[in-house]
């Protein structure tokens, strides 16, 4: 009996569903990168599970011909890790937006990241609420007028992949969802990392937020406004390469080649670094004086949870046995309450 895995394809992962998203969404995009890329894991169709909270990107597990879950808002990294706990055979990826998880998601997202379950988050950032038809998100920029804030917002906004790094998480990163060929090959990064996966994926909403990341996605702006990450690779970008960026004591500046300065003079990006002080200052670069970066951030080793709390379960498997649900219950102190309300403990 042959146990080889069968050759999947694109067009296995895509539902019956019709995918109803506003027509140009950038979650087409991102939808089309993900049936792409897994089909090329080597992995049965039956181990994935897309679970997803609430809003435009949580609508991703009816488009994914895989079991999923369509859950609550926010509580996607929380039913994702029992998941995980319950059948770490299975490869569990996350859909979630900025509003879902940057706001009522906030400690399911921190726990799971910390923790380092062996989940994949695809957080979709388009800055806005738009499900709710276009309230502002904790990831919204200073002085952002909309529907709930008129005047302008007055909060400071989040910043993923900061928060991501602070909290431990040892795979970072952040693609676009037009930039398709650097996207699949952020999904292949993450899909090959053990623990939890962090991806921040700028997206847009041509309805209540078009071209909100315009100056770096525009044909004309891309390459000058673009700094793509590769290990062990010097920071350069530039239409012409001719600028990159360098260290000068806790700063990062842009350089221009010439006079002596060359690619030799900028930092060599590191994303194994085990300290992510320079993965954490590389996501505080920000327009219009620096360059976006996109890319993988971080990408370091550390023990999985959910492999962990295997070990533990089968360590006491193995001393104590297997045990019952029912011993588990009348184990302790319990009590037996009578019709006439005395209480016996036994």
């Amino acid at each position: 009996m042959s146990t080889e895995t069968p050759t999947l394809t694109k067009k296995d992962f895509q539902s019956d569903q019709e995918v109803r998203w506003c027509p140009g969404c950038g979650d087409y995009a991102v939808l089309s990168a993900v049936q792409t890329v897994l089909p090329q894991l080597g992995i049965p169709k039956e181990k994935f599970v897309v679970v997803s909270g609430i809003g435009c990107s949580s609508r991703f597990p009816y488009y994914m011909d895989t079991y999923g879950f369509h859950s609550i808002h926010g509580r996607a990294p929380a039913i994702a890790t029992g998941l995980k706990l319950a059948r770490p055979d299975l490869e569990v990826w996350i859909a979630t937006g900025d509003g879902d998880a940057m706001s009522i998601g906030g400690n399911h997202l921190i726990q799971v990241l910390r923790r380092n379950v062996g989940v994949k988050i695809l957080m979709f950032n388009n800055r806005i609420y738009g499900l709710t038809k276009g309230q502002y998100s904790p990831t919204s920029e200073m002085g952002k007028r909309t529907k709930s804030t008129p005047l302008g917002s007055l909060d400071n906004p989040f910043n993923p992949l900061a928060l991501a790094l602070g909290c431990g998480a040892t795979f970072v990163a952040r693609s676009v969802d037009i930039y398709q060929k650097h996207l699949r090959e952020t999904l292949e990064r993450a899909a090959a990392h053990d623990g939890t996966a962090f991806i921040e994926i700028y997206q847009n909403c041509n309805i209540f937020n078009d071209h909100a990341f315009a100056y770096m996605t525009d044909k004309e702006a891309r390459d000058d406004q673009t700094l793509y990450l590769t290990h062990g690779e010097p920071l350069v970008f530039g239409k012409d390469r001719d600028r990159g960026i360098r260290l000068v004591g806790t700063e990062l500046e842009v350089v221009q080649f010439g006079d002596g300065v060359s690619a030799a003079d900028c930092l060599v990006w590191d994303e194994t670094a085990a300290n992510p002080t320079l993965a954490f200052m590389m996501s505080q670069m920000l327009p219009p004086h620096l360059p976006t970066p996109v890319g993988v951030m971080r990408d370091v080793d550390r023990p999985s949870y959910h492999r962990q709390v295997v070990e533990q379960i089968e360590h006491e498997v193995e001393i104590h046995g297997a045990g019952k649900l029912e011993d588990l219950l009348y184990t302790g102190e319990i009590w037996k309450v009578g019709e006439d309300g005395a209480v016996t403990s036994f």
